[in-house]
Protein backbone atom coordinates (compact mmCIF):
# COMPACT_ATOMS: atom_id res chain seq x y z
CA UNK A 1 0.00 0.00 0.00
CA UNK A 2 1.18 2.97 -0.76
CA UNK A 3 -0.81 6.77 1.39
CA UNK A 4 0.00 9.99 -0.80
CA UNK A 5 -1.17 13.38 1.07
CA UNK A 6 -0.90 16.36 -1.26
CA UNK A 7 -0.65 19.84 0.16
CA UNK A 8 -0.68 23.59 -0.97
CA UNK A 9 -3.90 24.49 -2.18
CA UNK A 10 -5.72 27.15 -1.34
CA UNK A 11 -7.02 30.87 -2.93
CA UNK A 12 -4.57 33.02 -5.40
CA UNK A 13 -5.10 36.01 -7.32
CA UNK A 14 -4.43 35.50 -11.43
CA UNK A 15 -1.12 35.57 -12.32
CA UNK A 16 -0.01 34.09 -9.13
CA UNK A 17 1.47 31.35 -7.82
CA UNK A 18 0.97 27.93 -5.77
CA UNK A 19 3.40 24.79 -5.31
CA UNK A 20 2.02 21.53 -4.48
CA UNK A 21 3.41 18.58 -2.67
CA UNK A 22 2.74 15.48 -2.31
CA UNK A 23 4.17 12.93 0.50
CA UNK A 24 4.31 9.16 -0.28
CA UNK A 25 4.89 6.89 2.15
CA UNK A 26 4.61 3.18 3.13
CA UNK A 27 6.84 1.65 -0.33
CA UNK A 28 9.39 2.61 -2.11
CA UNK A 29 9.00 6.29 -3.71
CA UNK A 30 11.71 5.79 -6.24
CA UNK A 31 9.77 2.51 -7.82
CA UNK A 32 7.03 4.68 -8.98
CA UNK A 33 5.27 7.03 -11.56
CA UNK A 34 3.73 10.21 -10.12
CA UNK A 35 0.93 11.62 -11.50
CA UNK A 36 -0.84 15.12 -10.84
CA UNK A 37 -4.67 14.94 -12.02
CA UNK A 38 -7.16 17.82 -11.34
CA UNK A 39 -10.89 18.14 -11.89
CA UNK A 40 -12.97 21.21 -11.96
CA UNK A 41 -16.53 21.74 -11.02
CA UNK A 42 -18.59 19.70 -13.58
CA UNK A 43 -15.66 18.53 -15.65
CA UNK A 44 -14.14 15.09 -15.91
CA UNK A 45 -10.66 14.43 -14.28
CA UNK A 46 -7.75 15.05 -16.41
CA UNK A 47 -4.31 13.88 -16.51
CA UNK A 48 -2.31 17.50 -16.06
CA UNK A 49 1.79 16.22 -15.31
CA UNK A 50 3.59 12.98 -15.14
CA UNK A 51 6.56 12.14 -12.96
CA UNK A 52 8.24 8.86 -14.23
CA UNK A 53 10.61 7.09 -12.71
CA UNK A 54 14.33 8.78 -13.41
CA UNK A 55 12.54 12.72 -13.16
CA UNK A 56 10.88 12.62 -16.89
CA UNK A 57 8.49 14.79 -16.99
CA UNK A 58 4.94 14.89 -19.47
CA UNK A 59 2.75 17.97 -19.58
CA UNK A 60 -0.39 18.64 -21.09
CA UNK A 61 -0.61 21.97 -23.63
CA UNK A 62 -2.59 23.97 -21.22
CA UNK A 63 0.30 23.88 -18.99
CA UNK A 64 2.97 23.92 -20.38
CA UNK A 65 5.52 26.81 -19.38
CA UNK A 66 3.58 27.91 -16.62
CA UNK A 67 3.89 24.28 -14.49
CA UNK A 68 6.76 22.39 -13.34
CA UNK A 69 6.44 19.11 -11.87
CA UNK A 70 9.88 17.59 -9.59
CA UNK A 71 10.34 14.52 -7.31
CA UNK A 72 12.37 14.45 -4.37
CA UNK A 73 13.07 10.44 -3.56
CA UNK A 74 15.19 10.72 -0.91
CA UNK A 75 11.70 12.94 0.77
CA UNK A 76 9.71 10.52 -0.89
CA UNK A 77 8.12 13.64 -2.27
CA UNK A 78 6.79 15.18 -5.97
CA UNK A 79 5.92 18.64 -6.03
CA UNK A 80 3.62 20.49 -8.49
CA UNK A 81 5.12 24.52 -9.08
CA UNK A 82 2.51 26.27 -10.48
CA UNK A 83 3.19 29.49 -12.16
CA UNK A 84 1.14 32.10 -14.02
CA UNK A 85 -1.89 30.95 -12.71
CA UNK A 86 -5.44 31.00 -14.75
CA UNK A 87 -9.16 30.97 -13.30
CA UNK A 88 -9.62 27.68 -15.72
CA UNK A 89 -6.82 25.98 -13.33
CA UNK A 90 -9.74 26.18 -10.70
CA UNK A 91 -9.81 22.31 -9.67
CA UNK A 92 -9.26 19.97 -6.86
CA UNK A 93 -5.85 18.78 -7.78
CA UNK A 94 -4.90 14.77 -6.94
CA UNK A 95 -1.62 13.49 -6.51
CA UNK A 96 -1.70 9.41 -7.68
CA UNK A 97 1.08 6.82 -8.14
CA UNK A 98 1.70 3.49 -10.24
CA UNK A 99 4.38 1.29 -10.15
CA UNK A 100 6.84 1.19 -12.41
CA UNK A 101 6.59 3.00 -16.06
CA UNK A 102 2.76 3.01 -17.25
CA UNK A 103 1.80 5.11 -20.30
CA UNK A 104 -0.47 8.40 -20.59
CA UNK A 105 -2.99 6.53 -21.70
CA UNK A 106 -3.05 4.02 -18.89
CA UNK A 107 -2.45 6.86 -16.47
CA UNK A 108 -5.45 8.43 -18.18
CA UNK A 109 -7.44 5.33 -17.55
CA UNK A 110 -6.71 5.14 -13.50
CA UNK A 111 -3.66 4.73 -10.93
CA UNK A 112 -3.09 2.38 -8.40
CA UNK A 113 -3.31 5.07 -5.57
CA UNK A 114 -4.33 8.25 -4.83
CA UNK A 115 -5.04 11.48 -2.46
CA UNK A 116 -7.85 13.12 -1.05
CA UNK A 117 -6.70 15.95 -2.67
CA UNK A 118 -6.19 19.79 -2.19
CA UNK A 119 -8.21 22.28 -3.93
CA UNK A 120 -6.76 24.94 -5.72
CA UNK A 121 -8.86 28.30 -6.73
CA UNK A 122 -7.82 31.21 -9.49
CA UNK A 123 -10.12 34.29 -8.63
CA UNK A 124 -9.86 37.77 -8.27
Amino acid sequence: QVQLVESGGGVVQPGGSLRLSCVASGRTFSAYTMGWFRQAPGKERELVVTNWIGGTTYYIDSVKGRFTSSRDNAKNTVYLQMNSLKPEDTAVYYCAASEGMPTIPTMRRGMAYWGKGTLVTVSS
